[in-house]
């Protein structure tokens, strides 16, 4: 039986005013010309919802760059579904928030970089941490609840305390401190940002040392660095499990980074209903449920608990989305990980970084 998909991420737009070392949209950004107009997101939204969709995550690129987003906020409030933004901050105003809320929106979800300007710039190619200041004040203003998130590596690890004072200063609810997952941008720079198992350690001490500080007024998660755990993380409860991701250009995938498993011919919603392409596109169901699985994962009792991994990071290491996850300690190119790690924590000099652009 094929779940209806709890949630829908609706990349608007590649464009963004940051071009952050680690981020996982394709090296290949989808130009504006590209973007599916306002009619089409207004139809998506109307058959995600008849699908089952319960949550509408409007994200990008910068989503604040579209002029049609409070349109597209509205129409996911009538068909009853929770709507959360994800932003950079960056051209958020007292009006435009005003304008969000009335629409709808109802939680928003805030991107840091490091604890000051200059760590903003050193990974995002831009000194503008006063607008991101600015940013949390409007937000808490407008009675949204202040989430924010900051991606973890090794140029930021070292300053976990004092991001996490920055986070609680401005009135932040809840904290998600993601250590980097290498995909897109983030791989292509994977030897820069990849921490020491020395330092990681020392910032999985910061983060359980001031959750239990922080516990009666802001919620700290850990996401985990796959590279150092002996499995993989779960493909997001198995492949088409549970969300969708619509992309800029109308191509739908089964999570945010598969566009770049070019073994697929992944479904565009400017041509297909989201009812056929949930339940029925043949890339959809590649990788659902576990009789496609090579071995070792066929026989192996975590089958139905890491789902064999994840299929982007598969390919992106070995070419084959069908392989093992390469972080399992029985995948057959697990070498391609340890590999990676050694390198991490020897004295190697990391290359230059390269901004997305």
């Amino acid at each position: 039986m094929i779940n209806a998909p709890y949630g829908l991420l609706a990349e608007l737009t590649h464009k963004c005013p940051l071009h952050c070392l680690y981020c996982s949209n394709p090296l290949a950004l989808r130009p504006r010309e590209e973007e599916l107009g306002t009619e089409d997101w207004l139809r998506v939204i109307r058959e995600a919802a008849e699908l089952g969709v319960l949550q509408v995550h409007f994200s990008g690129g910068e989503p604040l760059l579209r002029n049609d987003l409070e349109e597209l906020i509205a129409e996911a409030d009538r068909c009853e579904l929770y709507t959360n933004l994800i932003t950079s901050g960056l051209g958020l105003t007292e009006r435009r928030a005003k304008g969000l809320v009335a629409a709808g929106l109802n939680s928003a979800q805030l991107s840091i970089q490091g604890d000051n300007p200059e760590s903003t710039a050193l990974i995002a190619d831009s000194k503008r941490f006063d607008k991101k200041a600015e940013a949390a004040g409007i937000i808490r203003e407008s009675g949204l609840p202040l989430n924010m998130n900051v991606v973890l590596h090794r140029l930021n690890l070292d300053r976990l305390d004092a991001i996490i004072d920055v986070c609680d200063s401005w009135g932040a609810e809840r904290l998600e401190l993601a250590n980097t997952q290498y995909y897109g941008w983030g791989l292509r720079n994977r030897e820069v940002l990849m921490p020491s198992r020395e330092q990681l350690a020392r910032g999985e001490e910061v983060y359980r040392r001031r959750k239990e500080e922080l516990a009666d007024r802001m919620e700290l998660l850990w996401i985990l660095p796959d590279y150092y755990e002996r499995y993989p993380k779960p493909c997001m409860g198995g492949w088409a499990h549970s969300s969708f991701t619509v992309a800029p250009d109308g191509m739908a995938y089964p999570c945010p980074v598969a566009a770049d498993i070019d073994s697929l011919k992944f479904p565009s919603v400017r041509t297909a209903a989201l009812e056929w392409i949930w339940m029925e596109s043949p890339a959809f169901q590649a990788f659902r449920g576990t009789d496609w699985m090579p071995d070792p994962c066929r026989s192996c009792s975590r089958k139905e608990i890491d789902f064999g991994g994840c299929r982007c990071q598969a390919f992106a290491l070995t070419g084959d989305a069908a392989r093992t996850d390469p972080v399992c300690v029985h995948s057959p190119d697990h070498h391609l990980i340890s590999d990676a790690v050694e390198r991490a924590n020897s004295d190697t000099p990391a290359p230059e970084p390269v901004f997305r652009r």
